[in-house]
């Protein structure tokens, strides 16, 4: 059993394949964290410390114990106003103005399965695959109550938490701060691994050590932001790729979020994870409950590289829903670098006759065919094809496309409105604005309040009319600015933030349900808005609006930590680049691109003949390794900011198959020679490259490595397939 309670004890255990986590509910009735890590056996409540702390305040019902203090003990899910001094993950205002919540045990349930949220994305499993916990706390004074759910999906190594807050009381309460997630240590040194960021250079690698004091990271942007994305490792001092302790909290949310961690007087430590509380502030009537969306946790005692992979794997199977989570994906061309909004419809249709000519299955058109759409300054909420700029129906282009064996896809930017637009003429109050004020603006456009169901109606009607209009296959959904006027003509301010991340996962739900053959790939300003949420909507994200190579093998790096690479949007771009001016080889342009789902965008038009046979070529490849790349497990094989090179494999889970890519991304003259260790094969197996037919054994290849080229140039890129030899 994954979940079990010692009813005399009060001990919840909640056990996965490699780890334990266990909780207590004392004779108080607080829920006390006791350990999460490698497995362990037997009850762990004698790891925690009773001792007079002075100035660590003592509950009332503790009378004159100085002993038990809040403000010591390891909480399961701590609150403000009850001693505990430390961050809290959920703090009630009460209707006197008091803030205030004192939550006590009541009653637990034991389910197969595991647990669902209403009108929010969440890990999902088959009866058999995991168990669910569900402990109810109770405030005897206001009412409020807290439902604590557990998800364990034990042969994964993953536990999900996420909580229910109710009010049963007489009054209103307002919620102020609400976190999923919460995990106390009584002792150790950590370092505590975020992933910043800003628009074309999201998810950089930071790592600092957990100091005394808190240190935060989070998004107010109403977007899980380019700035910080909203997971992060907690490691020991000396954890590395392959060997030591960490754990992961990946928020399953695509809005404002906070991570806290801090170690407190006694050093101590607390992570939490949840929602952000600036521009939050959540009123419950009487009867009203709100959730607060999940949180995975995941634990390895193997480096950062097993806990990635057992990220990948949660993602892959229990996040991404419909035919694209396991199914192959189309390979595409995307018009937005080869014209930007300079296209007809005839250019659309030349992108794809290039492209069949390369091996390309789709073409992309990009922003600029709706509405006055020549340039970033109007059009947006206008969804009706401009058949005067395209020269003919969407119909008719979609048909011209189809008719060449090429298929169709399309981007929209449907949370959006232009103020030079028919949409927002006849419905300003649609638009997100602080009353009295000038709104603040982004590539000049406002966003549409997808808080209310109204807007959200209106709005999904004219997508389904594009989207019905041919055979479109694909959709590009973007967000292409920061939320800022947190206030709705029809909302209360304070709950603006969370509604409409919930007003947009709606919409989501309701797309992928009319359309279930329809791709739908996320980008939010590329990756602004790349996190569990969307992919449980949206099974592949574009990575990042930056296309350069040298830079994407640090953003698909940084990505790597939690997201496989079937989510990652990578293409491969003209030189020079159009964000960096920088000239990659076409090779490594390749070689970087296929470390996520793979594709083109440029104008074909404009490359050599050689040039062309290369991209067959890079095709061919890619077809061959697509579904390693889908599929297999993810090594980090370097570190491309310390090292000399970049390097990283996917291995089949068979470890029959892996393929290695390098991108040099240090030149120095006179150079040391570089080795490139494997992982994740067979040290007893042999294993065959493809590019001359020689033959190593697994241990070789991980433990001496192979050596690179000394080659001239910048940026050179190498890749090459392994095969176990059957003998």
């Amino acid at each position: 059993m994954a979940i079990i309670y010692q009813e005399k004890e009060r001990i919840f255990t909640l056990e996965t394949l490699h780890t334990t986590y266990q909780m207590k509910a004392d004779s108080r009735g607080e829920l006390l964290h006791l350990y999460y890590g490698k497995k362990a056996s037997g009850n762990l409540d004698y790891l925690l410390p009773f001792f007079d702390r002075s100035f660590s305040g003592n509950p009332g019902d503790a009378g004159n114990d100085r002993t038990y203090s809040l403000d010591v003990l390891t909480l399961e899910y701590p609150t403000l106003g009850v001693g505990d001094y430390r961050s809290a993950a959920l703090d009630i205002e009460n209707s006197d103005g008091t803030e205030c919540v004192d939550l006590r045990y009541y009653s637990h349930e034991i389910k197969k399965g595991k647990y669902a949220l209403r009108g929010l994305p969440a890990v999902f499993a088959d009866e058999e695959e995991a168990q669910t916990l569900s402990v109810l706390l109770k405030d005897s004074v206001n009412g409020v109550q807290v439902e604590l759910l557990y998800g364990v999906l034990e042969s994964e190594d993953i536990i999900t938490r996420a909580a229910v807050i109710s009010n049963e009381g007489t009054d209103a309460v307002t919620i102020q701060k609400a976190a999923s997630a919460c995990l106390d240590f009584l002792h150790g040194e950590y370092d505590l691994i975020s992933f910043y960021g800003r628009h074309a250079m999201e998810r950089n690698v930071q790592r600092a050590p957990i100091r005394h004091g808190a240190f935060s990271i989070g998004s107010r942007r109403g977007a899980s932001s380019h700035q910080y994305n909203p997971g992060v490792i907690l490691a020991g001092k000396n954890t590395t790729e392959e060997q030591g302790s960490c754990y992961g909290l990946l928020f399953v949310y695509s809005g404002n979020f906070s991570c806290e961690a801090e170690k407190d007087q006694f050093d101590q430590t607390r992570v939490l994870m949840g929602l952000q509380s600036d521009y939050f502030h959540y009123p419950l009537n009487p009867g009203e409950s709100f959730t607060v969306p999940e949180t995975i946790l995941c634990f390895s005692d193997q480096g950062l590289g097993a806990l990635s992979r057992r990220y990948h794997d949660c993602i892959r199977n229990h996040i991404c829903r419909g035919k694209y989570a396991h199914g192959e994906r189309p390979l595409l061309l995307n018009s937005w670098e080869a014209a930007y909004f300079d296209f007809t419809g005839e250019t659309i249709v030349n992108l794809a006759s290039e492209a069949k000519e390369l091996g390309v299955d789709m073409v992309v058109m990009d922003d600029g065919w709706f509405g006055k759409r020549d340039n970033d300054d109007s059009g947006l909420g206008d969804w009706q094809v401009n058949k005067q700029k395209l020269g003919m129906s969407l119909k008719e282009l979609v048909g011209k496309v189809n008719d060449l064996g090429v298929r169709f896809g399309i981007w929209m930017e449907p949370e959006m409105v232009s103020e030079d637009s028919d949409l927002y003429r006849a419905h300003p109050d649609w638009a997100l604005r602080f009353p009295g004020r000038t709104p603040v603006r982004g590539r000049n456009q406002l966003v549409l309040d997808f808080s209310r169901e109204d807007v959200r109606e209106a709005v999904f009607t004219q997508v389904c009319q594009v989207l019905d209009s041919g055979n479109i296959e694909y959709l590009k959904w973007d967000m292409n600015r920061s939320l800022a006027d947190f206030a709705s003509a029809k909302g209360v301010p304070g709950k603006v933030a969370y509604d409409y991340v919930l007003g947009l996962y709606d919409f989501l739900e309701k797309l992928t349900a009319r359309y279930p053959d329809l791709l739908i790939e996320g980008c939010s300003g590329g990756g602004g808005r790349f996190d569990a949420g969307m992919l449980y909507y949206t099974p592949q994200i574009w990575c990042s609006d930056n296309t350069d190579a040298a830079d994407r093998v640090f953003i698909q790096y940084g990505t790597s930590f939690f997201y496989p690479a079937c989510t990652v949007g990578a293409h491969v771009s003209a030189v020079p680049n159009h964000q960096t001016g920088r000239e990659v080889s076409l090779k490594t342009r390749g070689i970087v691109a296929m470390a996520g789902t793979f594709g083109y965008e440029l104008n074909p038009a404009l490359l050599s003949e050689t040039e062309k046979e290369e991209v067959r070529e890079q095709v061919r490849t890619f077809r061959k390794v697509e579904g390693l790349v889908r599929n297999g497990d993810y090594y980090r094989l370097s570190d491309p900011y310390e090292e000399a090179f970049a390097a990283w494999a996917f291995v089949s889970k068979e470890k029959d198959r892996a393929l290695l890519s390098v991108v040099m991304m240090k030149k120095h003259g006179n150079a040391p020679v570089s080795y490139v260790r494997m992982k994740g094969l067979l040290p007893e197996a042999e294993y065959e490259n493809t590019l001359d037919s020689r033959v190593y054994s697994g241990s070789a290849l991980m433990e001496a490595g192979i050596p690179l080229p000394l080659e001239m140039g910048e940026y050179r890129g190498y890749q090459v397939e392994f095969w176990r030899r059957q003998t």
